[in-house]
């Protein structure tokens, strides 16, 4: 009688050597209206699902089982790239399946420039994506907020920065790396076209509208500056 395989990413490492990815969460014990029962994991590809079961109590007392899925890739790092004496700022374009096959016309995405941390810290991961997709070195770094983005099944917490440059500071093509698939077109565009494009909907990406607004109301172009 052969031996029961083991589990990838559980008992035995998965395609990325990963092992343990269902011990996520259960030692959770922060919230004590919340007790988790079971994680298990039901993908492992180059992030992971989990489906969790565990005991709310709810506010008039009463504990209930709930289920829930989430989506685990790691946390992440977003910067606007801004020229105030020029009025300019610097985003991407790119072309993002998840938004065309929902709807929208050719899913080309403008958004501000990010990427996942990959064990870094969120401050060398955004030097590092801005090198590799806008081909810039970032001046001082502004934190912004640290949000959780889609927090009713994504796990990521991303961190969001603002940081000055000049035309001297752009010292490469950028474009990503053409290695893991990445084809990305360096927008740089004057501050107030890039609000029009938020309000007619031309940029429909929630992390640039929120950096773009920020940027307006309390940031670099802000009228009270």
């Amino acid at each position: 009688m052969s031996a029961t395989p083991g589990r990838p990413g559980v008992d035995v490492p998965d395609h990325r050597g990963r092992t343990g990815l269902d011990r996520a969460g259960r030692g959770l014990d922060r919230n004590p209206d919340v007790v988790v029962r079971d994680v298990e994991l039901t993908s492992q590809g180059w992030h992971v699902l989990r489906r969790t079961t565990f005991d709310h109590r709810r506010r008039d007392g009463r504990w209930e089982t709930q289920q829930r899925e989430t989506y685990d890739r790691g946390n992440g790092a977003v910067v606007l790239p801004y020229d105030v004496e020029r009025g300019r700022v610097l985003l991407t374009r790119q072309f993002r399946y998840p938004a065309y096959v929902n709807g929208h016309p050719d899913g080309m995405l403008v958004e501000a420039a990010a990427g996942l941390l990959d064990g870094d810290d969120p401050l060398s991961a955004i030097r590092r994506e801005s090198a590799e997709e806008l081909g810039v070195v970032l001046g001082p770094l502004t934190p912004v907020a640290e949000i959780y983005m889609s927090p009713g099944s994504v796990t990521e917490r991303l961190h969001f920065y603002a940081a000055p440059y000049t035309p001297a500071d752009r010292t490469g093509a950028g474009g990503g790396l053409a290695e893991e698939g990445e084809d990305i077109e360096v927008l740089e565009l004057p501050f107030g076209d890039a609000l029009a494009m938020v309000r007619d909907g031309r940029i429909a990406d929630g992390k640039t509208v929120l950096l773009l607004q920020w940027a307006a109301l309390d940031g670099p172009f802000a009228v009270s500056r």
